[in-house]
Order: structure tokens, then sequence, then C-alpha cells
């Protein structure tokens, strides 16, 4: 399995300091953000559920069916992630993504959801309702904030 992270700078489960609203709160959550708090950069289930992604991730899915070891750099694979990361480049450029012929930043002048800037307004300090994480998930460490 081939993946084109075409923003790796985003976080892929939210931002860190907005409780990861991707993931609803939960006892697994905790646990592993609460290791994290105490071993930022070591924690692999941290890295493998809430951390920026890498450009390019090349799994082996007969092997490692989990996705758990990004075998990108690996020479053996070299030629199949090229044929791969080629298919996936011209099937996109058939269906006319944005992101094939340098337009890529439309998908960031769409307006928020509802009309709301979410991480705006939450950076402003605005309240905002987040019922479904616990008041515990919102990370203070910026040494995880800044990350990347």
């Amino acid at each position: 399995m081939y993946l084109k992270n075409f923003e790796p700078s985003r976080w892929p489960v939210g931002n860190p300091e907005t409780g990861y609203l991707n993931t609803d709160g939960s006892p697994t959550k905790t646990v592993i953000l609460n290791q994290n708090r105490s071993n930022p950069g070591k924690n692999r289930y941290w890295n493998w559920d809430f951390d920026k992604r890498p450009e390019e991730e090349f799994y082996n899915i007969k092997k490692d069916p989990e996705c758990l070891q990004n075998l990108i750099n690996e020479t053996a694979y070299k030629k199949k992630i090229i044929a791969l990361r080629g298919q996936l480049f011209a099937e996109l450029k058939q269906q006319q993504d944005p992101r094939m012929f340098g337009n890529g930043s439309v998908f960031e002048k769409y307006p928020p959801t509802e009309g709301k800037d979410f991480y705006k307004q939450f950076t402003e300090g605005k309240k905002q309702k987040t019922g479904w994480v616990n008041a515990d998930d919102y990370e203070t460490d910026t040494r995880i904030i800044n990350k990347r």
C-alpha cells in the first residue's frame, strides 16, 4: 500500500492543543496521551495514532496488515513504490485533482463547516463545545504542539 500525504505538516487527527478532536475521548486515548506526556517522541502508540505522517508511506500489507512498518526507504521495494506512485498520480490527474496541477491551495479556500473556523476561534481563546473528547485530551506541552 502506497500513501502520499500532500500536507505532512498537518496533524492527521486534529491539532494537539484542541484535544485531537477527530478521535473521541476514551480510556485508550487517555492512556496513550498520558504516556506521551511523560515520553515525548518516544511513544510508539502515540506516534502511530496521533503524530504527523511522513510525506510518503509504503506498507507490505501481506506481511504487516496493521501497517506499522513504513518501508518507503527500503531499496527492495523501490520499483513497486515508483509504480504505485505513478499509478496514483495518473489516476489523480485523470480525476482532475487540483493538487496535480499546482492548485492544491484551493482546499484552503473552502469556507469552514457551518461558517465557523473552529481552530481560529480556539486559538483566540473562545470557548468551544467539544463534549466528545475528555478535558485532559488537550495538549499543553509546547514540544508536542510545535513539533515539525
